[in-house]
């Protein structure tokens, strides 16, 4: 079984049907934080959760449940572009109210202006929640991802909606520890860092990544919530913790931060980007290795 955020009829079902094999029941969760504790517990064999949009930025439910509870790494990711559409019920009448998940509004809210500019915005745990509640007459339409209306009797407002023609979304398939992907050539790594209270400590770490050439590709904070000004960053490179460029870096981030958590290395959706060789890293060891057992310097 697969877990994934849902209910059904969101870009989250869309992304987790791309994971899916065909004999893999989807089991959707009401919220991120209980589809990967499914997984956690074994009661679901992985789960598909989003988190980045490029609109909006990272996920923030998800960042904060993947560094809590015992380790998930991420074994796949998906980029779906996104496009809305806003669904009432038939025959419904004037549109007062528009319901959405608040990443969802907030890629919409342009349209919504234009379109609907007396309407009031009202957010819900979810895309396919506000379709529901449409469904149930507690609102008059609802920002939802296309593949709602295969779950929910109802009429297409608008399609092809986005202010941001380009918007895309990021998702992620986690499991719990394991082997890991083979190297692709292309691909990505997570990690979290819990950074201790000391002065430069950031720089440290990204010095560790440029002196490697390993392009960073996202980084980003979240208090860990307990003491005031204590921060996890979120980092992501090119690369696999497979080739020795990048299981080095990951060494040296663990030393400067002891509480450095694996979040995955995979296939990245979208192939691109500078990729360091790793040759030189290779030779290195070689050398080391040699001059340790005394065949030259």
């Amino acid at each position: 079984m697969l877990a994934y955020f849902g209910p059904p009829g969101t870009f989250t079902e869309q992304a987790a049907r791309g994971f899916a094999t065909p004999q893999q029941e989807l089991v959707p969760f009401d919220t991120v934080p209980a589809a990967l504790t499914a997984t956690r517990r074994g009661e679901t064999q992985s789960a598909c959760v989003p988190v980045e949009s490029s609109v909006e930025g990272a996920v923030p439910a998800t960042m904060d449940a993947l560094t809590e509870g015992e380790p998930l790494v991420a074994v796949a990711e998906a980029v779906l572009p996104v496009r809305f559409s806003v669904l009432v019920r038939h025959g419904g009448g004037p549109v007062r109210t528009v319901a959405s998940h608040p990443h969802a509004l907030a890629q919409v809210r342009h349209w919504l202006a234009e379109h609907l500019p007396g309407a009031t915005v009202v957010a819900t745990t979810s895309t396919s929640a506000a379709a529901r509640a449409v469904l149930n007459g507690e609102f008059d339409a609802a920002v939802s991802a296309p593949v709602a209306v295969r779950h929910y009797p109802l009429e297409v407002l608008a399609a092809d909606v986005a202010d941001v023609r380009d918007a895309k979304t990021r998702f992620l398939l986690v499991r719990r520890p394991g082997t890991l992907p083979e190297p692709t050539g292309h691909d990505r790594t997570s990690v979290v860092c819990t950074v201790p209270d000391r002065v430069g400590v950031l720089s440290d770490l990204l010095s560790e990544l440029a002196l490697r050439r390993i392009n960073l590709t996202r980084i980003e904070s979240r208090p860990t919530k307990g003491r005031l000004g204590e921060y996890r960053f979120y980092i992501d490179m090119d690369g696999h913790v497979a080739e020795p460029r990048v299981g080095d870096a990951l060494a040296a981030l663990h030393r400067h931060c002891p509480q450095t958590r694996f979040l995955g290395s995979y296939p990245k959706a979208e192939p691109g980007g500078p990729v360091a060789g790793n040759e030189e890293f290779v030779a290195a060891v070689e050398w080391v290795d040699k001059v340790r057992r005394g065949q030259g310097a």
